[in-house]
């Protein structure tokens, strides 16, 4: 546990301690359980470091609101608490929006990011509005159903229900204090003109089947970053990470080999 910005921390590490930094920051409603089967797939002498974005996994959950501020404050005390500097952040969903902020705001602390399953700017304030008030009404499971197929590809959630059912567990087992907070720091975010400024090393992926972040939205984004790459990953949700980590593997790494 790390005291990040003012918030416990939940952090794992590995690799060597002077290995090429790689940072990865989770999805609405996950936990850093969501890279497990990426981690495995990577070169053994980089360090990675996954964190649970706070109200999520084992990481504290203070009272919502939170600003996307204090989600981006949260990674760069994790950062600067392991006095990490130049390292490569992998952002998912939500992370992939602190991903963005914390170049904007810390570029000292990035050489390079990933934005998967991402945007500059994610939803309406009306929609996300929509969906808080349905689970402060019915919690998370009131909208497990749609969230999950918004998540997975139908091939996925048809032929894997085990590992359908431990997803869906995470997700609802997410404090609902937790996914508030964040989901109404999306509402509030966009990010288009900073993106818009960054000039660091960037690639951006997205799953074909995703319901939350299609691939034309994520491709929007990398626009906003000049020389930015894109790959769709085929038959993939909004958690590539989860159905197709052979092939996001491939892309971080020679996305990596590039950076270096």
């Amino acid at each position: 546990m790390i005291r990040a910005h003012d918030v416990l921390t939940h952090v794992t590490l590995a690799g060597p301690p002077d290995g090429l930094p790689v940072v990865f920051s989770n999805s609405l409603g996950t936990d850093l359980r969501v890279w497990d089967r990426l981690v495995p797939l990577l070169p053994l002498d980089w360090r990675l470091i996954r964190y649970d974005t706070r109200g999520h996994g084992l990481s504290a959950c203070p009272p919502p609101p939170y600003g996307m501020g204090e989600l981006v404050a949260d990674a760069a005390g994790v950062l600067d608490a392991l006095e990490v500097r130049g390292a490569v952040f992998v952002g998912l969903s939500i992370g992939g929006m602190i991903a963005q902020g914390l170049a904007a705001e810390r570029p000292d602390l990035l050489r390079a990011m990933v934005l998967m399953d991402t945007a500059a700017k994610i939803g309406t304030e009306a929609m996300w509005g929509e969906r808080i008030a349905a689970i402060e009404r019915g919690g998370i499971a009131a909208l497990e159903e749609r969230i999950l197929e918004r998540w997975f590809s139908a091939r996925f959630r048809n032929e894997a229900p085990e590992d359908l059912a431990l997803w869906r567990h995470m997700l609802t087992r997410t404090p609902p204090e937790g996914y508030i907070g964040c989901a109404r720091a999306i509402a509030q975010t966009d990010l288009m003109e900073s993106t818009s400024r960054l000039r660091l090393p960037a690639l951006a992926v997205a799953g074909s089947e995703d319901g939350s972040t299609p691939p034309d939205l994520v491709r929007e984004t990398a626009d906003l970053i000049p020389g930015a790459g894109f790959h769709v990953i085929r038959g993939a949700g909004h958690l590539p990470c989860v159905e197709a980590p052979g092939v996001v593997a491939e892309h971080l790494i020679t996305f990596v080999a590039q950076c270096l």
